[in-house]
């Protein structure tokens, strides 16, 4: 069974407001200004769950030879993970990184 479905589209972002473009290499999945990313996937790209809450980027793990965002949902308290993308904002990343040292 897929449990990944490829859905690139762009976005206004629920947290800063600004317009976000369809990533072009994978799905998008999260603002590249803010990090910020939304509850909707229950597996990536479903648009399956109910939740809607705001993924509030809380900490930055080491992965293969990448980095992941760690999420906290303001609204069920669940935790994701996504990649990051080349185009987000590094010193976000580097910012969230250093909260938690």
């Amino acid at each position: 069974m897929k449990k990944f479905n490829e859905l690139d589209e762009g976005f206004i972002c629920d947290n800063c407001q600004k317009e976000v473009k369809p990533l072009g290499y994978t799905s998008r999945d999260h603002c590249p200004y803010c990090l910020f990313s939304k509850h909707v996937d229950i597996n990536p790209g479903d648009r399956k769950n109910n939740c809607k809450g705001l993924l509030e980027p809380t900490q930055i793990e080491k992965f293969k030879d990448t980095f992941k965002i760690i999420y906290k949902c303001q609204k069920c308290k669940q935790e994701h993970k996504n990649i990051i993308a080349r185009d987000d904002d590094m010193s976000k990343i580097i910012a969230i990184s250093n909260i938690n040292k």
